[in-house]
């Protein structure tokens, strides 16, 4: 039988977000998109989700997760979970959480129903779901451009093999005296 894994969750805390920590190697970027949608969510919804740190050696708290909900308002009071964590424990939950849940699927029909559902209620829902199919279809028109500025135009190219480095120049002069575009090569 498996053993389960350990629990390193040690305690919750209420305290204010601007005396949270953050983490310096946080390679998450925050988009102005992705704050109004929280604001939103806020609004209607509130506060619902802990962020997530561990002890720093003087006491205070540094952040894993948790990062833009800690900057929305620095005198907020958020909920903590406190974790007993090393420094390279806490960096590698740091590069780990999000792309873990990115991993995750979607059942379609079950995704659609709870979507009907929900967004006929939640305006901030609907709309958080309408910025990510925008921003969705904004990348694809990207990637679709980058990948078209990608592929060079096609070229046609007649090779001629010269007997002597002689004939080649001769070759070369006079293919340029007719305008041609043209270069020698060696191989």
């Amino acid at each position: 039988m498996k053993k389960p894994p350990r629990n390193r969750i040690v305690r919750h805390v209420r305290i204010r977000a601007g005396d949270l920590v953050p983490h310096e190697l946080n390679p998450r970027t925050h988009s102005d998109a992705q704050r109004r949608a929280l604001e939103q969510l806020y609004e209607e919804i509130g506060f619902a989700r802990s962020l997530l740190a561990y002890p720093l050696a003087d006491g205070r708290l540094k952040l894993i997760d948790g990062h833009l909900r800690a900057a929305m308002d620095p005198d907020h009071l958020v909920d903590v979970e406190v974790l007993d964590v090393t420094d390279a424990e806490a960096r590698a939950l740091l590069l780990a959480i999000d792309p873990l849940a990115q991993l995750a699927g979607y059942e379609q029909e079950t995704l659609e129903e709870l979507r009907r559902l929900v967004e006929i209620d939640s305006a901030a829902v609907r709309s958080l779901w309408q910025i990510l199919e925008e921003t969705s279809a904004d990348a694809q028109k990207a990637l679709d451009r980058a990948t078209a500025a990608a592929v060079p135009p096609e070229q046609f190219y007649v090779l001629i093999e010269c007997a002597t480095e002689a004939e080649q120049l001769a070759l070369l002069k006079r293919c340029q005296h007719e305008g041609l575009r043209c270069s020698a090569k060696v191989a």
